[in-house]
């Protein structure tokens, strides 16, 4: 079993209920639900013309690749009602990897680490929440083994 974490986020309809579904629907695809961080609403990130988002990042455990965790996630946002937007859009619910295992993954649509760590700092905020005294860059390395570029 691989740690990951993964990131909710909802900014359309009722938030909570969508960020519900995602932890309901997860375990139904194969995703082990560890621990949750508490909810935060943010500020849409990009398109900022739109309603404030509901996050929260969720510890998981999952048996497969990041490439089939990618698929699961994809299906629960789909059963949980999302429809196609543009990038950085209003939507229904968002489920992103944020990291997998100590692993490096950039392969087409998948990138892991997540991309988004470095600029969102609400991310980083819900990752320590669950991740304790350990670097959020690394999800599993003690501090000072990262290269540090997103604390803060």
């Amino acid at each position: 079993m691989t740690r990951a974490y993964l990131a909710l986020g909802s900014n359309l309809g009722d938030r909570e209920a969508y960020l519900a579904a995602a932890r309901r629907l997860l375990p139904e695809h194969g995703v082990g639900l560890v621990r949750e961080s508490s909810v935060l609403e943010t500020e849409p990130f990009g398109v900022t013309d739109q309603p404030a988002f509901l996050n929260q990042v969720l510890e998981v455990e999952w048996s497969g690749s990041p490439r089939d965790l990618l698929g699961a996630v994809k299906a629960v946002e789909s059963e949980a009602g999302r429809k196609p937007t543009y990038r950085w859009g209003p939507r229904e619910l968002d489920v992103d990897i944020l990291t997998f295992g100590s692993e490096t993954v950039t392969d087409g649509d998948l990138t892991i680490p997540h991309p988004g760590l470095a600029d969102r700092r609400f991310l980083r905020q819900l990752l320590r929440e669950l991740l304790g005294d350990v670097d959020s860059s690394s999800a599993g390395k003690p501090n000072g083994e990262s290269e540090g570029n997103m604390r803060g």
